[in-house]
């Protein structure tokens, strides 16, 4: 299922994005994303599990769609010149989170179990905690704002 919405993201988001601008797509990662982090424990202590898989369907269908999606954006901001360095570092970030937001979400979780919270609910403050991050990142992307078109172009 992993695969399936990262993939099915890629395809639906990117799409979207043509549409609705990439600006606009990643407003909706962050601010839907906040939603879901949001209600997943209200949805794992309600122990509907149909709903549970349902909220991280969504998630990871974003996750794939960011994926997709950024090299886009990069060039809206950037200009399609330098999408490839920025790109790479970009990549280059985006694989640091890959490893450091699962020492950091392990880490949060024995410290939940440490302080005897239940195990059912051990990862409730870590969603909370991402979710806060979303925010962060909504206004971010607000704040995003296109080089000049001079220096998308190469030009000094």
């Amino acid at each position: 299922m992993l695969s399936v919405f990262n993939i099915l993201g890629r395809i639906a988001w990117a799409s979207a994005s043509d549409y609705l601008g990439r600006k606009r797509v990643y407003a909706i990662f962050f601010s839907l994303g906040f939603i879901l982090y949001v209600a997943i424990p209200s949805a794992a202590q309600l122990g509907n599990v149909v709903l549970f898989v349902a909220l991280l369907c969504v998630i990871l269908s974003m996750y794939g769609g960011g994926f997709a999606t950024i090299p886009a954006y990069l060039a809206d901001l950037f200009g399609s010149r330098q999408v490839g360095a920025i790109h790479g570092r970009l990549l280059t970030a985006w694989s640091v989170a890959g490893i450091l937001g699962p020492v950091l979400v392990t880490y949060l979780r024995e410290y939940q179990k440490d302080r005897g919270v239940p195990l059912d609910q051990a990862y409730n403050t870590t969603m909370y905690i991402l979710a806060a991050m979303l925010l962060v990142g909504f206004v971010a992307n607000l704040a995003v704002r296109p080089v000049h078109p001079r220096y998308a172009n190469g030009e000094s």
